[in-house]
Order: C-alpha cells, then sequence, then structure tokens
C-alpha cells in the first residue's frame, strides 16, 4: 500500500454534485449545471482564477443543505418561499473544511435577493457577491425546460431575468449575462448531457491536493451530509467508521490502513446521496421499488469514488460492505475470494453497528443479542468468522468507541436541529 495519495479537491466536489443529483432525473446535473453558469458569468465579469474556482466549487454544492427530494425539487421554483434553511445547513456543513470555508460562506447567502443594494447584508453579516452570482446562475438554471430545445428558451430567459434586475440580482451580473445569453455555445454547454466536459474545458484543475489528513477531515464532513438526511440514520456512519478502525487495529492494520479504514466506514454510504430522504426517513416496511432504491447504493458509493481517482483501497472497503462472503450480498455478489479483509471488516461494522445503535423506532440490541446474529451470520458465511470472533474478544473496546463516536454525531445534529427549527 502506498504511503500516501493526493486527491484533486475539484475532481472530489464534481464527484459529489454527481451523488447529490443522483437522487431524481428532476434534477439531474443540477449543481454542474450552476456551477458552468456562474463560471461563465465570472469570467464575463473579469474574476481571477481564484474568484473562478470557488464559485465552480460552491455552484457544485449550492444545494447541498436540501436533504429531501421534496425540499431539492422545490429549489426548481424561480421565486423559492423559504430557502433558508437549506443555505444554512449547507454553510453548516461545508465550514468544517477548512479549505471550504470561503465556499460555505457563498453557499450560506445563494438564495439573498439585491434588492436594490439592501442585500449586500443579511442579518448584520456581509454577503459575499459571489453568493449574488451563484443565485443568478441558479435562476438561470432552473429557467431552462428540459423538454424544449435550450435555444428555443434563450430569449424568454434572459428577459425574465432582465425584468428582476435590482429586485432579484445585480443589475452588473445581468448585464454580463446579456452577452452570454446571445451566445449559442453558452446555452448548448450549459444544457449538455456533457456538462463536466464543458466544465473542464473552462477551468483549469489546479484547485488544493487534498493529503491523507485533509481527506479524513472531509470524510467526516460527507458523513454528516449523507448521515444527517435522516433521523434514523444520524449517526450511522460514525459509529461503522469508529467500529472499522478499531477492528483493523486490533487485527493488525499499519496505523495508515487504520487511517484509511476509518475513511473508508465515512464514506461507506456515499450513494445514499441518491436516495431520497423521504425512502429513508419511512417507519414502515419500504415497498420492493423503495428497497431497490436503497440496494442501489453502494453501487453509487463505487461510482462516486471512482470517479474522484486514487483512492483504491478505499473504495473496494466502503464499496463492498453489503457483499457477503457466501455470494448472497449485493451489488456484484462477490464471494470469498473476492472481498479483500479490509471490505469484510467493513462488512462487520456495518452490520455490527446497525444492531446496536439505538433508532428512533427502535432501541440498540444489547451484548449477547447482537453476538447471537453476527455469529449466526457467520455460520452462514455472510460474514467473515475470523473478523466477528477479533469483535466477540473485544467486543467492549469495540463498543465504547462506536457509542463515543456516535454521541458526538448526535449532539452535532440534535443542535442543528434545534437551531434551525427543523422537525
Amino acid at each position: 500500500m502506498k504511503k500516501e495519495f493526493s486527491i484533486n479537491l475539484l475532481d472530489l466536489v464534481l464527484s459529489l454534485a454527481t451523488a447529490i443529483d443522483l437522487v431524481s432525473t428532476v434534477v439531474a446535473d443540477h449543481h454542474k449545471r450552476v456551477a458552468y453558469v456562474a463560471l461563465s458569468l465570472g469570467e464575463e465579469l473579469g474574476q481571477s482564477h481564484d474568484e473562478l474556482e470557488n464559485l465552480v466549487l460552491a455552484g457544485s454544492l449550492h444545494d447541498i443543505g436540501a436533504l429531501s427530494l421534496k425540499e431539492r425539487i422545490s429549489t426548481l421554483d424561480f421565486e423559492l418561499a423559504d430557502a433558508k434553511n437549506h443555505g444554512e445547513l449547507g454553510y453548516r456543513f461545508l465550514r468544517q473544511f477548512p479549505l471550504l470555508k470561503d465556499v460555505a460562506d457563498i453557499v450560506r447567502y445563494h438564495h439573498v435577493y439585491w434588492e436594490d443594494g439592501k442585500g449586500a447584508k443579511m442579518d448584520g453579516n456581509d454577503v459575499p457577491m459571489a453568493s449574488h452570482l451563484i443565485h443568478l446562475a441558479d435562476r438561470i438554471s432552473v429557467s431552462v425546460d428540459p423538454k424544449r430545445h435550450v435555444l428555443i428558451q434563450a430569449q424568454d430567459i434572459y428577459q425574465k431575468i432582465r425584468e428582476n434586475a435590482g429586485k432579484m440580482f445585480v443589475p452588473e451580473y445581468v448585464a454580463a449575462f446579456e452577452k452570454l445569453a446571445s451566445m449559442e455555445y453558452f446555452w448548448m454547454d450549459s444544457a449538455s448531457p456533457s456538462i463536466d466536459l464543458a466544465l473542464r474545458r473552462k477551468i483549469k484543475s489546479d484547485s488544493s491536493q487534498l493529503s491523507l489528513a485533509e481527506m479524513d477531515n472531509l470524510s467526516t464532513v460527507f458523513t454528516r451530509i449523507v448521515d444527517f438526511k435522516s433521523t434514523y440514520t444520524s449517526t450511522h456512519s460514525s459509529g461503522v467508521a469508529a467500529t472499522a478502525e478499531t477492528l483493523a487495529r486490533l487485527m493488525g492494520f499499519s496505523g495508515l490502513e487504520c487511517s484509511y479504514m476509518r475513511i473508508a466506514g465515512h464514506l461507506h454510504d456515499l450513494g445514499k446521496l441518491a436516495v431520497p430522504a423521504e425512502i429513508l426517513e419511512k417507519p414502515s416496511a419500504l415497498s420492493e421499488e423503495e428497497f431497490s432504491v436503497i440496494r442501489g447504493h453502494t453501487f453509487y458509493t463505487r461510482q462516486v469514488l471512482e470517479s474522484m481517482g486514487d483512492l483504491d483501497v478505499i473504495t473496494d472497503w466502503a464499496a463492498s460492505h453489503h457483499e457477503r462472503l457466501n455470494g448472497s450480498g449485493y451489488p456484484g455478489h462477490d464471494e470469498h475470494e473476492d472481498l479483500s479483509l479490509g471490505a469484510r471488516i467493513v462488512s462487520v461494522a456495518d452490520v455490527f453497528t446497525a444492531l446496536t445503535e439505538d433508532r428512533p423506532y427502535r432501541k440498540g440490541m444489547e451484548k449477547d443479542q447482537a453476538l447471537e446474529v453476527l455469529h449466526e451470520m457467520a455460520d452462514t458465511a455472510a460474514l467473515d468468522s475470523t473478523v466477528v470472533s477479533q469483535l466477540r474478544q473485544n467486543f467492549d473496546e469495540i463498543n465504547e468507541a462506536r457509542i463515543a463516536a456516535q454521541k458526538v454525531a448526535k449532539q452535532e445534529y440534535d443542535e442543528m436541529v434545534v437551531s434551525l427549527g427543523l422537525s
């Protein structure tokens, strides 16, 4: 195993944007389209490379705080009744990662109206002008009807935007849009199914290269974004990460490998960004179609992590957590010889955490009951018996690590719910 890896922040964020927009075909590629429009506007305004890069990052993440499918679809309305919460929640997620601090500020206020200059401040805070640029790009993007050819709509969209100059949008930004609106390439690129290519053509990928420590930090941010979609899963990935890391250490993994394991645990459910919160929150039995959507999350975990590059080991461990040694798992029905020890550890950690953690609709299992279930799965070759045996021998230490990690996540989740007035 190599000692270090280097992930490009822009590549990572674009991959995350893809996952966020898999939640429904209605919002397909919305984040990247907003990023492209914002980048084009920024270029027209003569902004610096760093400013342009922040626009791409903010555009790619602007609705990351809209956790439910209902809220995501509501953001497509040209004039939103209440968009403050999802901007604030996105800000709280992103500010935890130092390299995205400026982007977090932009996301926080991306639905603030200009109001003839009154929108330069909100709640006593300065509103970044980039927030107003993302707002304009966002509203341009949602004005495009995907059922009609984009060039037919161009003039009508521009007129709609121009009518709201001064009220919703910064007039200078609308003036920059006027020139873009006359360019066919702008509209064709923004509506293209290959929007990634259009984005990468316009901006060089010079953004920060993440070290292992920074990727570790960012994986914790991703954990909150994924798990906070539902009260039922609000601490799950934190528990899996702590359990997997402790198991790996007890089984002789190196310090570097344990760091990889912690990241894999944090990212194992990344594909649930493509699962509507309405399904995750459903207290009753899932329909066959809903369960199929849930089963697809491991495929998307692998797809997103593979697109980031340089994460082969972490991708293998994270994306295989629903595979079973007897071939009964999914999505690849891999068997003994196909599953690495790291993948087997994450599988056991995932099952153990699901059994022992408290959920709103039930209490977690006690030690004897949880071990009984784990041993039954080991006996049928669903889980690795060696890993399960290691967990049994060190149950208290592993469980304490899980509880401590989930306590921190639960505190953050509760503070978010109270401060934002969420139900």
